[in-house]
């Protein structure tokens, strides 16, 4: 084969190895010679030939050659002409080019990949480009964290970190309920958070904190570590930060966005807020576990006390809580974790209690000798966990009762909706164990005698209501508002719209003896001037049952469409004349609606005001009926009058709320204002007179007697009895109890006030029947230990008045004021003028009560001038009421006497009365008693139950 054909070994690449590889490689026909070959075009030079498996390897090793050294000896062809050697060889490379095989360009700026390195160097950065990577990393970092903390505002306090509640508390400070916003909490300044407090939280979370910018480095660092790894996520986060997370943020999240937001609002807050607003945000805002947040609530929670009366030992209970209430409370949260049992947690709690008074030691808060009493007294377990706080029971009403009060009296302005918004602790006056003594005397007697199941028609609809007030301060210590106040909804100490029949009488009585009758001799100009006070025992008035009632001048009395009213008594009981005293004792309607007329029921009404009722309670009438109870005054209102004659005739208006406090600061203080209602003696007469309604044996309140202690009270019942109460005080404490039935669903068209006839087993209820019942069970545990007190003397007072067509004897009796409120008449006839009309026998019913008449039995005997502590069997002016019903018409004063015959001086009765005419026999004739004349000391049989 001609050299020309003969394929020219391929280069191997340049370089001296090469050159020496193509020299040892033996020849053919003829040794082939080094050679240049180029193109016109860059060609690569090669100064050694060697065979090559394809044009790609030859590349790559002219490539490798080139990098590691310049051939000199490489010719540049010039132009297209340069030829070397071989047929095949190439000129040398066109001009401006570098050949393949030499040095590359210029390095870069960013020499990525490496431009003189090969293999896996070429892929290791330079520690100059490591350095600047780091260096422009924290720069931008830098300058991106600059904008941000730039650009971010503090966001204001959240909404729900500011929320509170109302707290209510009890008379002797302890907490009795929480409300008026979701969130058990109420925020207190730093003053009245204890530096123990705050230098054990110091000690367990962020030892630096009154030095610190508001972050930790390493903290932050190690809960990022921990949330890219997936694992638990870990506190660190100063006391700053927590802060910022409850009370900014609102975002208790455990993400990397919200620690970045966290952490430049941290930095920010510590720049513009002070450290001790900081701590004292962060000790408001953090739960403390049972629905507490705040120190303030946790402490009440946990220890029933204000925060600031914290010991170390329990601030470091509250701080280890922070941790986390539900592995912390030593009471468990199993409903929470199943894992939270008491006794784990209580380990726990010990626990980390030891270590943070540790903690506190070594960090100079607290004294080695205080840690080691501390730990000898042992862990302070807190209180047992209660029920949330509900409205339920008693509670409701007192909540109410006390919102009302302080929205009615504050000077502020403050309106329901600023109330609602929480933070005020509200300082009551009620009494726990009265409140509690109350409601357990109303819920025996419940109990024991009312029954829908077996009078399902007599005994539904029940309520009973009650109030009890001190008369010397005005303060509400208890009420009964209902069985329940998420149930019943209205407050039945407060108005219910139950008249309180008899129990309005002292008013009368008041009126009387401050104002004075008119008398009807005189015009009516001259009478409102001239009037005569009277005195209860010396003013006599006719005690008839249905007494046609007239105006102070003798004219009868008509109503707008001319009719006119007699007054019918408690039932249908007719009385001699009869004097005030007595008339109050055994509850006669018609002498105090004669009276009422006689003074005028315009002073009546201000007579009852004076005392303390609300004028929006009273009826707006001036019909004769409204001395004897057709107003609506609430129990409160009716103990708080009641007060006014206990209190000496000082008149304070009743209250609830004692002061209220708002961020430590009192925004509002009770201010004792007594007003003169009344005299001292005339409030003096009232009580003196009321004592003998329950201590006279045929007093209508007798029930309510408390042994050993004095008290004075009135029963009262209302017309188709619908409502029955018993109002009675001792100097101590005054106290109102009523029953009603109301039926008030609006889907019933004959919805309101039901009669109480049959209800509870009772023929007819009365004031001394439960309410008096209900009265003494809870006086007299109310009382209990409670100094023994007596009422102050009542002095003579007023004047001798004869009303009502009473018949004034000739001549007048000189009266004295009664020595004794308790006497009773029980004088025989031959009693001279001088005594008191309650002992003179022509002024008072000279019966005593059946020997059958049982009063702790028999509720029915003497009530209001009914069967109740009546006179039955007394004939009357207009005839005597027997013991079932009326009399025939008996002859004037005349009675029916013990052995039946009447006359001239007869006797009615064992002591009874003298009449002129005889007595009413059987067939309602004068003279000699009938077959039904006869009457057992005054008890028994009808006189004239046939008569005229």
């Amino acid at each position: 084969m001609s050299e020309h054909r003969r394929k020219p070994p391929q280069p191997q690449g340049g370089g001296r190895a090469a050159a020496r590889r193509a020299a040892q490689q033996p020849s053919g026909r003829r040794a082939a010679q080094p050679r240049e070959t180029g193109t016109g075009h860059g060609s690569v030079s090669h100064s050694e030939d060697r065979p090559y498996s394809g044009r790609a390897e030859a590349r790559r090793a002219a490539q490798r050659g080139g990098r590691r050294r310049v051939d000199a000896g490489a010719g540049a062809g010039a132009g297209h002409g340069g030829r070397g050697g071989g047929r095949r060889g190439g000129g040398g490379g066109g001009g401006g080019h570098e050949g393949r095989g030499g040095r590359p360009g210029k390095k870069r700026l960013i020499d990525y990949p490496r431009h003189d390195k090969y293999g896996w160097r070429r892929w290791m950065p330079s520690w100059k480009l490591v350095t600047g990577i780091c260096l422009g990393f924290l720069g931008s970092l830098m300058t991106a964290a600059t904008i941000a903390y730039a650009m971010v505002g503090v966001p204001d306090p959240d909404k729900t970190a500011e929320a509170e509640n109302n707290v209510y508390y009890w008379d002797d400070g302890t907490q009795m309920a929480a409300t008026g916003g979701e969130i058990n909490r109420q925020n207190i300044g730093l003053s009245q958070i204890p530096k123990d407090m705050q230098n054990a939280v110091i000690s367990a979370e962020n030892k630096t904190f009154w030095d610190d910018s508001g972050i930790d480095p390493r903290g932050i660092s190690r809960a990022l570590l921990n949330m890219a790894k997936g694992q638990e996520t870990q506190g660190g986060s100063t006391i700053t930060q927590q802060y910022v997370k409850n009370a900014r943020l609102g975002d208790q999240s455990q993400t990397l966005s919200r620690k970045f937001k966290e952490l430049f609002i941290s930095i920010k807050i510590d720049s513009n807020v002070k450290k001790r607003d900081i701590m004292a945000g962060y000790l408001n805002t953090s739960y403390y576990g049972r629905g507490a947040y705040g120190i303030q609530a946790a402490s009440r929670t946990y220890y029933g006390k204000d925060a600031q009366k914290l010991n170390a030992s329990e601030c470091a209970v509250l701080a280890s809580l922070l941790k986390g209430a539900t592995w912390y409370d030593p009471a468990g949260a199993t409903d929470l974790n199943p894992a939270a049992t008491k006794e784990k947690n209580g380990k726990r709690a010990e626990d980390r209690w030891r270590w943070i008074l540790d903690e506190m030691v070594k960090d100079g808060h607290l004294d080695a000798a205080k840690r080691d009493a501390f730990v000898a007294d042992g862990f302070p377990m807190p209180d047992p966990v209660r029920k949330g706080a509900k409205l339920g029971g008693q509670i409701g009403y007192l909540v109410d009762l006390a919102k009302a009060n302080f929205l009615a009296k504050n000077t502020r302005g403050i309106d329901a909706t600023e109330l609602a918004q929480g933070g005020h602790e509200i300082h009551t006056t009620f009494n726990k164990e009265k409140v509690r003594k109350l409601e357990a005397a109303v819920t025996k007697v419940r109990k024991e005698n009312i029954d829908p199941k077996k009078r399902p028609k007599k005994d539904t609809h029940v309520q009973f209501g009650g109030a009890s007030v001190e008369p010397a301060t005005g303060k509400i210590v208890a009420i009964y508002g209902g069985e329940d106040a998420t149930k019943h909804f209205t407050n039945n100490a407060n108005t219910t719209g139950a008249q309180v029949g008899s129990t309005f009488k002292p008013y009368v009585l008041a009126a009387a003896m401050r104002d004075g009758v008119r008398d009807p001799r005189l015009g009516s100009e001259q009478s409102m001037e001239q009037r005569t006070q009277i005195n209860p025992d010396k003013t006599v008035y006719n005690g008839k049952n249905k007494l046609r009632i007239k105006k102070y001048n003798g004219e009868i009395w008509r109503n707008e469409k001319g009719e006119e009213l007699f007054q019918v008594n408690d039932g249908d009981k007719s009385y001699t004349d009869i004097n005030l005293r007595e008339s109050m004792i055994v509850s006669a309607n018609s002498p105090f609606v004669q009276l009422g007329m006689d003074v005028g029921i315009p002073e009546v009404r201000r007579a009852a005001e004076d005392a303390g009722l609300l004028p929006e309670s009273l009826d707006k009438s001036n019909v004769p009926s409204f001395s004897i109870g057709i107003s609506t005054p609430s129990a409160i209102r009716m103990a708080s009058s009641y007060g006014t004659f206990a209190a000496e005739g000082e008149r304070r208006e009743p209250y609830s709320v004692k002061y209220v406090k708002k961020s430590g600061k009192t925004i509002f203080q009770h201010k004792d204002e007594p007003v003169g209602a009344f005299t001292a003696n005339i409030a003096n007469n009232v009580t003196d007179v009321l004592r003998d309604v329950v201590e006279d044996k045929k007093g209508t309140g007798r029930n309510a007697r408390l042994p050993g202690r004095q008290v004075a009270g009135k029963t009262g019942t209302t017309d188709g009895n619908k409502s029955a109460w018993f109002v009675g005080y001792t100097p101590q404490l005054s106290t109102a109890i009523d029953m009603y039935r109301l039926d008030d669903n609006e889907k019933n068209a004959n919805r309101g006030f039901l009669k109480m006839f049959g209800t509870g087993g009772q023929e007819k209820i009365h004031g001394s029947s439960f309410p008096s019942e209900i009265w003494q069970l809870y006086m007299s545990d109310a009382l209990k230990g409670e100094p023994v007190k007596k009422f102050p003397k009542a002095e003579p007072i007023g004047s001798e008045f004869w009303g009502g067509g009473a018949s004034s004897p000739a001549p007048t009796p000189s009266f004295t004021p009664s020595q004794t409120p308790s006497q009773t008449p029980s004088q025989t006839p031959s009693q001279t003028p001088s005594q008191t009309p309650s002992k003179t026998p022509s002024q008072t019913p000279s019966q005593t009560p059946s020997q059958t008449c049982n009063p702790w039995q028999d509720w029915d005997c003497g009530e209001d001038g009914g069967s109740e502590g009546g006179q039955p069997g007394g004939a009357a002016n207009e005839g005597g009421s027997g013991e079932n019903g009326n009399g025939g018409n008996a002859g004037n004063e005349g009675g029916a006497g013990e052995n039946g015959n009447a006359g001239n001086q007869g006797g009615a009765g064992e002591n009874g009365n003298a009449g002129n005419q005889g007595g009413a026999g059987e067939n309602g004739n004068g003279g000699n008693a009938g077959n039904q004349g006869a009457a057992d000391a005054g008890g028994g049989l009808l006189a004239g139950s046939d008569g005229d």
